[in-house]
């Protein structure tokens, strides 16, 4: 991960730690922020770009644990890689069940944290481009007039103008104009990038009349 707009955020009450992690990243090349506990790390306002967070299991306040649900509750999006000197197997469960990228035993290999640095960047990274797919085609259906927005989902189940005509009665010429609107406003040309646009805007599918479910 290259991008200049990612970050490797450390979290750790013990400053020998956080010293010898950022030079670690920074001889990787990351640019990384550190933190004394988690509060001051939540203070912080949220990074806009791809973000990674190390961070101790076992701190004062608030743990790793604790601050992973605090993430999760606040529909934040980092990605967490955790380090532990005191982790059990419950423990890294639980966490990696909750969507932590790795959980490292402390002492790790240098290169075990850069790889697992690396993979939650690139998770971030992807999770950020989905996000902004899903805001765009959205914001693109968002155009559709109701009526527009009805041939549409009928068109997308691969009935034809006739058929979506008789389904929402009207003539055949007024669904082809609609469904011409439809293909303009979301910037396609065929049922197939249409398909596309809805997966991306996630919405669901609708049901073909007449189909037995």
């Amino acid at each position: 991960m290259t991008a200049s707009t990612a970050i490797v955020f450390v979290i750790d009450d013990d400053a020998s730690v956080r010293k010898s992690l950022r030079r670690l990243l920074d001889a990787a090349r990351y640019k990384v922020e550190l933190f004394t506990s988690a509060s001051e790390f939540l203070a912080r306002s949220v990074h806009d770009g791809a973000s990674c967070v190390v961070v101790d299991v076992r701190m004062p306040e608030l743990n790793g644990i604790d601050f992973q649900k605090a993430l999760i509750e606040g529909r934040r999006k980092e990605q967490l890689v955790f380090i532990t000197a005191h982790g059990d197997i419950p423990m890294c469960a639980k966490a990696m069940k909750a969507g932590a990228v790795d959980f490292l035993p402390k002492p790790f290999k240098p290169k075990q944290l850069l790889e697992s640095v690396e993979r939650a960047l690139t998770r971030s990274a992807e999770q950020r481009r989905r996000a902004s797919a899903k805001a765009h085609a959205r914001d693109l259906i968002e155009w559709l007039t109701p009526r527009e927005y009805e041939v549409m989902q009928l068109v997308a189940t691969g009935m034809l103008n006739k058929q979506v005509g008789g389904e929402l009665g009207m003539a055949e010429k007024t669904v082809k104009t609609h469904r011409a609107h439809v293909m303009q406003k979301l910037g396609i040309t065929s049922v197939a990038e249409l398909m596309v646009v809805l997966q991306k805007a996630e919405v669901p599918p609708v049901v073909r009349p007449g189909t037995k479910v």
